[in-house]
């Protein structure tokens, strides 16, 4: 599913170029024992192929800088010596991103991580900061919504207890809050990032939105993010429920009403079609007994105003809530149904079944319902419906997929998704580690520019972005107008 690449580094001399390096910079936080195994990967095994691929990559050194100075410093004795550079999170990805496919230094942000300030529906931060963390402290806003609760995240991972601002920014696509603000690169989310240079005297810049964005969701390919400065949503006192439905139709048909609903304040709407409830109530002991067995269940967060909405809707589609907990019974738990959504859905259920792998899908907007019916008859037992309800990057309401997968090969992997592009739906390929094959399905000329003004030494996660090994041939495209870039911002 990947084509094969040269390689483009000696393994030998960088492992002797990192070891002097580290020996160079003795008061920075190294890590050089076991632990680099471990900081080396991510959630790569969700996918039989890439575990395949990927199981043995290891760099040869993890740092943890605390200031801009030390990030400076390493990559500046990076660029000079010609060592990779990987940047990590906390790792939360699924697809290899922060995997070095040739070794060097992981450059781990999780240390570089204060919210900068927040003002105005307006947070900034440094890229290592959790988002738990952030959004418990633009909560406490005092220039909040009046009578409100403060700010927080327009989007996150189910992981964000873990999962970094700047993670999501170079590795993710959307979340819970979507349903509302559409993915993050819809215009308005991210409002503007800095950014430095791989170079021997690095330097930094300031991109704004447009331009921030073409450093988003390339895996830190193209540049090294610093900080984020990010639009925020009003925070909600988000009230947890699980309706649960006999028949699939009903279910969906809900899920749907529920999400176009303008008068319902929402946070997150998604679809677990049997047997995917009994799988999560396998799995955890939160979830036992919360479903009916053989059920589909909705999981949906509404403001705690909207739920006598919430009950009517659940009425008129012939529901049954079989778990309901308040804003105050989920803090005071520590425990939520957001972490049962999205890719978490996925590792739980694999848990229990073993033989599972995922895909990842966009519906199209106006024939989600009907596309989602087709396929589920379609395939019956070998994909289990999985949806998450949101906004397209123009603002129509649809679904994305994170449809489980009963693995039986990888030619049988490709025509399942194959079929799904047969029925108008989109695959963001999870099962490939390059950036053009997953995603973004082609080269992009601004991504490649980027690059070249960002990392001219090509060190930031090598291998990963198609376009850099074609950047000869897509800048004479570029010359001879056959292709055009956006206004690009210059040093």
């Amino acid at each position: 599913m990947n084509a094969p690449t040269a390689p483009e580094f000696d393994a030998t001399a960088v492992a002797a170029a990192t070891a002097g390096i580290v020996a160079r910079l003795p008061a920075l936080e190294w890590i050089t024992d076991s632990r680099v195994e471990r900081l080396s990967q991510d959630f790569y095994w969700f996918s039989p192929v890439l575990k395949r691929q990927l199981e043995h990559l290891r760099a040869h050194a993890v740092v943890r800088p605390k200031t801009e100075d030390e990030i400076r410093a390493v990559v500046a004795a990076c660029a000079a010596d010609r060592v990779p550079i990987t940047v990590r999170g906390s790792g939360t990805g699924n697809y290899g991103q922060c995997m070095p496919l040739h070794g060097g230094v992981i450059l781990d942000l999780s240390a570089y991580n204060r919210l900068l300030w927040c003002e105005g529906g307006v947070g900034r931060a440094q890229a290592g900061i959790r988002m738990m963390e952030m959004d418990k402290a633009t909560q406490q806003a005092k220039d909040g919504p009046s009578g409100g609760l403060g700010w927080e995240l327009r989007c996150v991972p189910s992981t964000f207890r873990s999962a970094t601002l700047g993670g999501l920014y170079g590795g993710g696509f959307g979340g819970v809050g979507s349903i509302n603000f559409g993915p993050l690169a819809s215009t308005g989310n991210v409002l503007g990032v800095r950014a430095m240079s791989i170079e021997p005297e690095p330097r930094t810049v300031e991109l704004r939105a447009p331009e921030a964005l073409l450093l988003h969701h390339v895996y830190g390919t193209n540049g090294l993010v610093l900080e984020l400065e990010v639009a925020l949503a009003p925070a909600h006192a988000w009230l947890e429920a699980i309706v649960c439905f006999e028949t699939f139709d009903a279910a969906i048909e809900f899920g749907d009403a529920l999400a176009h609903a303008p008068g319902v304040i929402k946070k997150s709407v998604t679809l677990q079609a049997a047997p995917i409830p009994d799988l999560l109530m396998a799995a955890t002991p939160l979830l036992k007994g919360a479903m009916e067995p053989g059920s589909h269940a909705v999981f949906a967060l509404v403001a705690e105003a909207s739920e006598p909405a919430l009950k009517q809707l659940v009425a008129e589609f012939g529901g049954r809530i079989t778990y309901r907990k308040t804003a105050a019974e989920v803090r005071s738990s520590n425990r939520t149904i957001v972490e049962y959504t999205w890719n978490h859905t996925t590792l739980h259920a694999m848990k229990v079944d073993k033989s599972l792998t995922y895909i990842q899908s966009g519906f199209a907007a106006g024939r989600h319902v009907a596309q989602a019916k087709t396929l589920r008859a379609h395939f019956g037992d070998e994909v289990h419906t999985h949806l998450e309800f949101i906004r397209t990057k123009e603002g129509a309401m649809t679904c994305s997929g994170l449809q489980l997968v009963r693995y039986r090969s990888d030619e049988r992997l490709d025509e399942v998704m194959q079929i799904h592009r047969e029925h108008g739906v989109y695959i963001a390929n999870p099962h490939v580690w390059m950036v053009e094959d997953g995603k973004q399905g082609q080269v992009n000329p601004d991504v490649v520019a980027t690059k070249m003004r960002f990392d001219p030494l090509g060190l930031l996660n090598p291998g990963k972005l198609r376009g850099w090994a074609e950047r000869e041939r897509v800048m004479a495209d570029v010359a001879a107008g056959r292709v055009s870039l956006s206004t690009l911002p210059s040093f």
